[in-house]
């Protein structure tokens, strides 16, 4: 099992998501993250992703979600889910990824991972979250996705 981050922007009644140029999740609007280093917490992982994939540095992160995903046959990882609103520099396109802002109303969810759509309205609402979600040849097969008091 990997464990891995997602990190998102967001701005009033908007979020930066980004395509994934290559490797896993490629042709995906997604927010910037990746595995977790040896010796590196979950946040310190958020934020070098942040820089890599997205050339900013963000802070004073604010963990809203833990997502356990499967995506069958053979990938498995634990994901820590990030929100800030607070970054250094201006997101540009990486090797990585090409950055968009979209309204908050206009989630393009038929181009993000099919789980997406069951836990982004908690995020988008500031709400913190835990669950599981199996996904087989881009079908959702399993989501077990709940608001929950903490983290």
């Amino acid at each position: 099992m990997k464990h891995t981050t997602i990190l998102f922007l967001r701005r009033t009644n908007t979020i930066l998501l980004a395509m994934k140029k290559r490797g896993f999740g490629v042709d995906k609007w997604n927010g910037a993250g990746g595995k977790v280093e040896p010796n590196e917490t979950y946040e310190q992982a958020a934020i070098r992703e942040c820089e890599e994939e997205l050339g900013v540095t963000p802070y004073n992160l604010k963990k809203l979600g833990e997502l356990h995903f499967f995506d069958l046959p053979d990938t498995e990882h634990y994901c820590h889910v990030y929100v800030t609103v607070d970054w250094k520099g201006n997101p540009h396109e990486t090797e990585e990824m090409r950055p968009q802002w979209f309204h908050t109303s206009d989630i393009p969810f038929d181009q993000m991972w099919p789980d997406d759509k069951f836990w982004m309205p908690l995020l988008l609402a500031g709400k913190y979250f835990k669950g599981v979600a199996v996904i087989e040849n881009n079908t959702v097969k399993e989501n077990t996705i709940h608001e929950v008091v903490s983290l």
